[in-house]
């Protein structure tokens, strides 16, 4: 399995972690969830990442859902989410899943970083304890972190930190910083892969900005991975008639607080995973919220035979 790069592109969904009606982790499911994302074309994975309720996991349950994931996806790219409030975790994760094969690690800045020195000097500790061979998937998500990342830090970060390799983005509204980003690379800084978040509904104005792909999750992972080869192919009308078809569900999930039970609702009616189970706390949707769902759904299938 090769390690992600500054030109990595693509799709890479953020894998939902299964688990039963009593919280314990459905690994038959998680073998199946995998399946199901390369067979909808994804190009790799993000697994323990904030929707795949990595903090709701013990380090041995981490390292067991690592190994399982990475031997699935065989010769496949598979990111692993470390982020942790001390540096001694988040090394001791991210050379154990180096070890079992994982193509970089992502790390999102702690909550407690408030100025732009601390940002930088964090992810400057963090490359040290890492060493330069681990790429580093830098996550920038300041409406979950509350930790904003400025277009100026931004760029002291990717020019003076080469093992980052990539930017998950995922500030809202931040499409001027894509725009910004390559237009520094044009006049001389560093490359650095970017794909983006936000459950893909900014991914077709993402690209034409130059966006490199996505890095999220979704009920229906070929939505991303069409518009993303359609947008790299040109196809701009095309991509925004297809994400239309799907806009209502992407619009219903992406809900604060209740985007993942919308989500492991739409995969388990899919057959993709067992239960539609969070582990607490954490609560799944009301008998009304389902049945919207599946309402959204039922019409996202039609306007899809219409399209074509």
């Amino acid at each position: 399995m090769g390690l992600i790069d500054e030109n990595t592109s693509g799709v890479f969904v953020i894998s939902v972690t299964p688990f039963d009606e009593q919280g314990a982790i459905d690994w038959q499911s998680l073998d199946r969830v995998t399946d199901f994302y390369f067979e909808a074309g994804a190009d790799g994975l993000t697994i323990l990442g904030m929707m795949g309720e990595a903090p709701k996991m013990t380090q041995a349950e981490a390292l067991e859902i690592s190994r399982r994931v990475i031997a699935r996806a065989g010769d496949r790219p598979v990111v692993v989410g470390v982020s942790a409030p001390g540096l001694a975790a988040l090394r001791e994760l991210s050379m154990a899943v180096m070890d079992m094969g994982a193509a970089g690690v992502m790390v999102a800045p702690p909550g407690s970083l408030q100025t732009d020195t601390q940002i930088h000097a964090y992810y400057g500790q963090v490359v040290k304890v890492l060493g330069p061979d681990v790429p580093v998937v830098l996550q920038d998500f300041p409406l979950a972190t509350k930790v904003a990342i400025s277009d100026e830090v931004l760029a002291r970060i990717i020019n003076d930190f080469p093992s980052i390799k990539m930017l998950k983005h995922e500030d809202w509204p931040g499409l001027q910083k894509i725009t910004k980003i390559r237009q520094a690379e044009a006049a001389g800084q560093r490359r650095i892969s970017i794909l983006c978040g936000n459950g893909g509904g900014f991914l077709a104005e993402e690209m034409a900005r130059g966006a490199d792909g996505a890095m999220t999750g979704f009920g229906y992972p070929e939505m991303m991975v069409q518009i993303a080869q359609l947008m790299t192919a040109g196809l701009k009308d095309r991509a925004h008639d297809l994400f239309d078809a799907y806009l209502p569900l992407i619009r219903y999930e992406s809900q604060p607080g209740l985007g993942l039970a919308v989500r492991k609702h739409v995969l388990a009616q899919r057959g993709a995973i067992a239960s539609p189970a969070l582990r607490t706390p954490g609560s799944g949707l009301t008998a009304a919220a389902a049945a919207e769902v599946d309402y959204l759904i039922s019409r996202q299938e039609r306007r899809l035979k219409e399209l074509g």
